[in-house]
């Protein structure tokens, strides 16, 4: 699978001035939109999956050197560390629920930034995620976005075998989406994402 992250960071970059803000970071994972060089002050990285910390765990010694960086293995709606801003990174959709995540988010950072997934996205149609996409689009739309900016990126597949395993563990009707494509190469698929400042 390939999709230009360094395309979606210029983007993020280019939507919000992270420099020299603390930045709790949700989502964080691997750490594969946001950059050290944005700027920022420091950064504290969230995710409720601690095996997948370890990227940015190792990253942090190297990409990240001379950045702060604390790591917080758990669920979001837990955290009380308090920053400048709340950054989700698509995992908006995965809340067990958005609207009380971004109710949590207000009262650890006085702006929230969001990357995530549109419910009219080929690649969401792929994951069969248009229910949680669009529950969480319509929380943040619903909690009053102060700027927003829709985008495009585009997810590449060398062949149906790869795109069937990147998307193995989503379930029945992914699998059954994915098997319309079934023999195909050179897959392309677009994916809509939407960036929020509220």
């Amino acid at each position: 699978m390939v999709v230009d992250r360094a395309e979606l960071g210029a983007n993020l970059a280019r939507f919000y001035d992270f420099r020299a803000k603390s930045v709790l970071y949700v989502g964080a994972g691997i750490g594969q939109v946001l950059r050290p060089t944005t700027g920022v002050a420091s950064i504290v990285a969230i995710d409720r999956d601690p095996d997948s910390l370890e990227g940015f765990r190792s990253e942090s010694k190297t990409v990240w050197a001379g950045i702060p960086v604390k790591f917080v293995p758990q669920k979001f709606e837990t955290v009380t560390l308090r920053g400048d801003v709340v950054y989700f990174e698509f995992c908006m959709h995965m809340m067990d629920d958005p609207r009380d995540a971004l109710e949590h988010a207000r009262t650890l950072a006085q702006e929230v930034v969001i990357i995530d997934h549109l419910p009219k996205s080929k690649w969401v149609y792929y994951w069969a995620g248009e229910d949680p996409v669009g529950r969480s689009t319509r929380a943040i739309e619903s909690f009053g976005v102060r700027r927003k900016k829709e985008l495009s990126a585009e997810q590449r597949f060398e062949d149906w075998s790869e795109l069937a395993a990147r998307l193995s563990g989503e379930g029945a009707e992914s699998h059954r989406r994915v098997n319309e494509l079934k023999g195909a190469v050179d897959i392309r698929m677009r994916m809509d994402y939407c960036l929020y400042l509220l």
